[in-house]
This record gives structure tokens, sequence and C-alpha cells, in this order.
């Protein structure tokens, strides 16, 4: 992860988390398709986004953009592989429990602040307690019933109905600063 202002982040800092969050799910895909199509199988490709897909947010463009990216390409995907049998499925979870609030780096700010801001978005995640198998359910839920984009927990459903039916209040949210 990554956050904080456009400015501050470096093309060093876009470079990775577009190598990581884009370009490994484009290897991903890209592996796993051929060699479903080459074998001639049906089956999933599943991806994972974020609800930052569909959440702009002031302090967070690099890594919402890239995850925006995702959400796109599984709607690319999915077109071009349908004839194929092979459906495509993009997870989009809100504020899970996972490490990346301890690895986000909040650029713009001194290692004592990107400590305290790590560990108060880490309290903030922990209250959430979306935990990781609540996703795996939502992957497997979205297996069985060909689900193409899977918003996961209340915040991340609430956002995508608010960006598909709200877009001036998106708009507005994303210039709040929301992480404590």
């Amino acid at each position: 992860g990554i956050a904080g202002s456009f400015f501050d982040t470096s093309d060093a800092d876009w470079e990775r988390v577009l190598r990581v969050n884009l370009w490994g799910v484009i290897h991903g895909s890209k592996l796993f398709g051929r060699q479903m199509i080459k074998a001639g199988r049906r089956g999933h490709i599943v991806n994972v986004a974020s609800m930052g897909g569909f959440t702009p947010s002031k302090f967070m463009s690099a890594y919402n953009t890239s995850k925006a990216a995702v959400m796109m390409l599984g709607d690319c995907l999915r077109a071009e592989l349908a004839d194929k049998g092979i459906h495509v499925a993009t997870i989009c979870p809100g504020l899970s429990i996972t490490n990346i609030t301890q690895s986000t780096r909040f650029v713009g700010l001194s290692p004592e602040q990107q400590a305290d801001k790590q560990a108060r978005v880490t309290r903030l995640y922990q209250r959430r307690n979306l935990t990781p198998d609540r996703i795996a359910e939502a992957i497997l839920d979205a297996v069985e019933h060909r689900r193409h984009e899977v918003p996961v927990g209340v915040e991340a459903r609430g956002a995508r109905l608010i960006s598909r039916l709200l877009p001036p209040l998106s708009h507005g949210l994303a210039r709040l600063d929301l992480v404590p």
C-alpha cells in the first residue's frame, strides 16, 4: 500500500505499487488464462482488487488507481474469455485485517509519523474485523455463482453503491481525510 499526496508520491512509489498491484494481476491472469485456453479448460480466474477501486481519495491516488485498473482488467478479460468458458471475478474487499496497514508507506511523513499513522490505521481495521476467511468465502461464492465484481464488507458495498448511484457524493467524500 501507499498513501499520501499525489505530489509527495514519487515515480518509484508509483512504479512499485503498479508493479505489485496491477502487473502482478496481469502476469497471473495471462499465465493461467493462456494455460486454460491451451488446455481447452473451462474455469475461473479470480483477481483481488479493493474497495479503493471505486473509491476516489485525495490521499490514496496511487493505490486506488492500481485497484481501479485491476477492476477494469477484470471487465475486459471477462468479455474476452466468456466464449472460452472462462469466468473472471474481481473481489473488492473493504477494510480487511491483513498486514497491509503495517506495510503501507505514508509518503510525506517522517518515519515516526508513519509508524504512528500505521498504528492508528491498524487499530481502525482491527475494529472493523473483516477477516481473510470472510474474503475467502466471498471468493468461493463468486466462483460458485459466477459473480463478476464482489465487494466484501459493508463499507465496500456502500462505497460501490455510492460510486454507482451518487457519483457527486463519492467525489465529495474523496476530499475528506477519513484516515485517523
